[in-house]
């Protein structure tokens, strides 16, 4: 912890790069977040569950797995996403939504708003 009067930690060089979302709702969390504009591929390595993966633009990989045991609890999660390719649109600012399992999702839209103009 940081005494009152000292700067701020400098920021960590580095980016998130894979998050996975556990879940008893597959097909409809898919639904979900193909609405906000992710685009997932259907996926299975050796062994492992079928689960669902997405790219983001920067990279980082989203995937939805089966809950094989008990929920993993509650996160929090933030998109930032092209409000034009939601379905339905969302105009340009932040949006709260809750996905199928009851996870608060903040959603920062940009481009044209959903009737069209400019970015």
């Amino acid at each position: 912890m940081s005494e009152p009067d000292s700067p701020p930690p400098s920021s960590v060089q580095g980016r998130l790069s894979l998050l996975v979302l556990y879940t008893e709702r597959m097909e409809e969390c898919r639904a979900f977040y193909s609405a906000l504009g992710l685009s997932f591929t259907k996926e299975k390595h050796g062994d492992g569950p079928v689960h669902h993966a997405a790219v983001l633009e920067d990279g980082t990989v989203v995937e939805l797995y089966p809950v094989l045991s008990a929920p993993t609890g509650p996160v929090r999660l933030g998109l930032e996403i092209d409000g034009r390719r939601a379905a339905p649109p969302l105009p340009p600012g932040r949006h709260v939504v809750t996905d199928p399992d009851g996870r608060k999702v903040d959603v920062w839209a940009h481009g044209t708003r959903a009737g069209g103009g400019h970015p």
